[in-house]
């Protein structure tokens, strides 16, 4: 290897700032040995009862209780006092990446998960760190994952934490030492799954699902005998291959609504976020995500509702029975996952109470079900939508437009796109104001089939086009599209149907709310700043400068009398990869920290130096024909863009490859992109997926990018 190359390499290896990996070994739902023996030891700690009396003063469950409300009783922080609001405490978590987690807290200790999934428990008072946990992830899973290496946090039950990693395996930790009860493999290794959810403990049950639709898997989630790790359930999302034969009724009944080798690239429908459970009626609801190709034409060619993708599916937690279902999305082709965030409760509608439960999905209509039964009672488009007029009140089914099923037709503009037009960031209900707060956001995507589909593991397999949806190349049309990219803090009526009141940003992506009897509502957002604003009427009445972009959710607790709010910075997901640097925001991906909050305190955060150097004086040229660029933006945008963003520019979650010195050399090229040089860390091994001549020409139209009129001031700029 020449010194050029030798030098390219350890240059990018530095860029990339990760740890080694240590590969998990493979297995499927098997405890370790030399757990079980502390398995059996008798505890105590946080049960049902507990997460049912929802104390103010600890934040037990994901969306704080079983109904997923997100919205706290707490009053000491209001309306009346929230410009004395100021930061008691900091952490900082040690990672440029996204951080999406939710903090848990209970008997004064508040547990957090940052990139890699690591575990860190902290005093919740003074910020002091009690213990922490590498579960050592293998790292090479991230090229497996869509949407960065996230994670959205633990689940508590007893006195040990739960939580699930990038690699698929659910572990418990005693919450005490952090030390390891057992470690279990929860997918089969030879498919792309991946775990960025959080876990919910019901019943003793730990409930998780996965990701890896995009990639080509079949959905399912699991239930785990906390104590043991043993599995109990499983209830798969979409059925599989009739040859094998169906694993009950419920899948049997559902193959009936697909057609074609459907499972030929497993179908998707995985289960990655949301759930929520009411103990009345002792139901689980679980939120369903998109297909496996996205392209319904490829994946189901005749048609069909598709069962159950983008569906929320009620079962009995005890076995993982199937009670019922609703699909917001029949025969989706679009990404329109229904794993957005789910609010159970309780309304009055057309003078009669009644047992709701309510999603804002990706597809951008607001539902309001009976989770008794599953009967449709409302739904309205909470933000423009282009793929269908209205959902029919007798059916529940949305009237497409019949262009928006781009199968065999022509490319297609269309909103919302697959980010959505609310994603997993979780929203907020107030039963003080009635209304739901919803982080809603418009973002177009060009829909189109992507000729000579062949489905390829571990790759991405949406069966869609993705040069179609790149950013044009002509600075018009990119200021015009970029026009079209909004975010919201959105207040809605659940029972009418309307718009309370709504708060422009700056752009989308921004982070998840939390409510509270203060009469307040608490959001992050993209341009680095945490807000508090009247839940009422939207005016912002606080605000603080974060240093770098929020996606997280809020929290609060109480200790000693004095009440806290807890919210992770953290700028990263799937939208920052792909457009955090063309569509810059001010933020960025430099600090990631838990930051606390107190009445009276007035902590100052300093400014984290970004360390980070590349050398911009010198770009690399190519005297490539103008096809071969063609060749590689193509190849580029069906490949790259997800993770090294649109026009070859990155946010720098990643290395920006305009002005790596990889760029320069095609040997440190070939060497990292075709041989895999680092897959470990998470930059996958491309040999035999493209020939040689398609990663040269990659690397001929990111040189092209580099020496665009899309410079780095032009983007600041506009």
């Amino acid at each position: 290897m020449s010194n050029l190359v030798k030098t390219a390499l350890i240059s990018t290896l530095f860029l990339f700032s990760c740890q080694p990996a240590d590969t998990d070994a493979n297995g499927t739902d098997t405890v370790k040995a030399d757990t079980k023996a502390e398995i059996s030891v008798a505890r105590k700690g946080v049960g049902e009862a507990d997460i049912l009396k929802a104390d103010a003063s600890s934040w037990l469950s994901h969306g704080r209780t079983y109904s997923e409300q997100r919205h706290s009783p707490l009053n000491k922080i209001s309306q009346n006092n929230i410009a004395d609001l100021g930061l008691q405490w900091s952490y900082d978590l040690g990672t440029s990446r996204g951080i999406e987690v939710t903090p848990i807290v209970h008997d004064g200790i508040i547990y957090i998960t940052s990139t890699w999934n690591i575990v860190t428990a902290l005093d919740a008072k003074s910020g002091a760190k009690l213990w922490d946990f590498d579960p050592v992830v293998d790292k090479e899973q991230a090229a497996k994952g869509c949407c960065d290496v996230v994670n959205r946090g633990v689940a508590i039950w007893g006195n040990d934490i739960f939580t699930g990693t990038i690699d698929g395996r659910l572990i418990s930790l005693d919450a005490k030492t952090g030390k390891k009860n057992w470690d279990i493999q929860t997918v089969d290794k030879k498919y792309p799954y991946t775990i960025t959810g959080a876990p919910r403990v019901v019943k003793g049950k730990v409930l998780i699902g996965n990701g890896g639709a995009e990639l080509g898997v079949r959905g399912y989630f699991t239930a785990y005998d906390a104590e043991s790790g043993k599995q109990l359930w499983r209830f798969y999302t979409v059925p599989g291959n009739p040859a094998d034969g169906f694993e009950n009724e419920t899948m049997e009944m559902a193959a009936k609504t697909w057609t074609g080798e459907y499972w030929a690239a497993g179908g998707g429908g995985t289960a990655w976020d949301s759930m929520a459970y009411d103990p009345e009626l002792d139901l689980l609801y679980v939120g369903v995500g998109n297909g496996s190709p996205w392209n319904q034409s490829i994946r189901s060619p005749d048609g069909g509702d598709n069962l159950f993708l983008s569906s929320i599916v009620a079962v009995k937690p005890d076995t993982g029975e199937y009670v019922w279902h609703y699909q917001t999305t029949p025969g989706e082709t679009w990404d329109y996952t229904a794993t957005q965030h789910m609010i159970l409760a309780e309304l009055e509608i057309e003078g009669k109470q009644r047992k709701v439960i309510m999603q804002a999905p990706k597809n951008g209509f607001f539902y309001v079900l009976d989770r008794e039964t599953g009967e449709f009672i409302s739904g309205k488009n909470f933000v423009p939508v282009t793929w269908a007029t209205h959902i029919d009140d007798e059916t529940g089914r949305p009237v497409e437009v019949p262009a928006a099923r781009y199968g065999g037709k022509a490319p297609v503009l269309q909103l919302p796109g697959p980010l959505g037009a609310h994603n997993w960031h979780p929203m907020s209900y107030s039963p003080d104001t009635g209304l739901v707060y919803i982080p809603a956001q418009e973002a177009p995507w060009v829909y189109g089939d992507k000729e000579g589909y062949e489905y390829q593991n571990g790759q991405w397999n949406t069966g869609t086009e993705f040069q179609f949806a790149a950013l044009p190349s002509d600075v018009a049309t990119f200021k015009a599209l970029k026009a079209m990219v909004k975010g919201r803090l959105l207040a809605w009526d659940p029972v009418n149907q309307k718009e309370a009141w709504v708060h422009e940003h700056d752009g989308p992506w921004n982070g998840g709310i939390l409510s509270t009897s203060g009469g307040l509502v608490f959001q992050g957002t993209a341009d680095a700043h945490f807000a508090a604003y009247n839940d009422k009427t939207g005016d912002k009445l606080w605000d603080f400068f974060t240093e770098t972009g929020i996606v997280a959710a809020p929290i609060t607790y109480e200790l000693d009398g004095d009440q806290y709010i807890a919210v992770a910075s953290g700028w990263g997901g799937s939208f920052t990869l792909g457009y955090g640097g063309v569509f810059p925001t001010g933020s960025k991906a430099t600090v990631g920290r838990l930051l606390v909050f107190k009445l009276g305190a007035d902590m100052a955060l300093t400014l984290k130096a970004d360390t980070s150097s590349v050398d911009k004086s010198s770009l690399p040229t190519t005297d490539a024909s103008a096809e071969v660029i063609a060749k590689g933006f193509n190849a580029y945008a069906n490949t790259c863009i997800v993770c090294h963003g649109d026009q070859a520019y990155s946010s720098g979650l990643v290395p920006n490859l305009r002005y790596s010195p990889i760029t320069k050399s095609p040997e440190a090229w070939k060497a990292i992109v075709m041989d895999g040089a680092l897959a470990t860390q998470g930059m996958p091994k491309w040999e035999g997926l493209i020939d040689n001549e398609t990663s040269e020409a990659i690397r001929a139209y990111v040189i092209s990018e580099a020496n665009s009129v899309f410079t780095e001031e032009f983007y600041e700029n506009n």
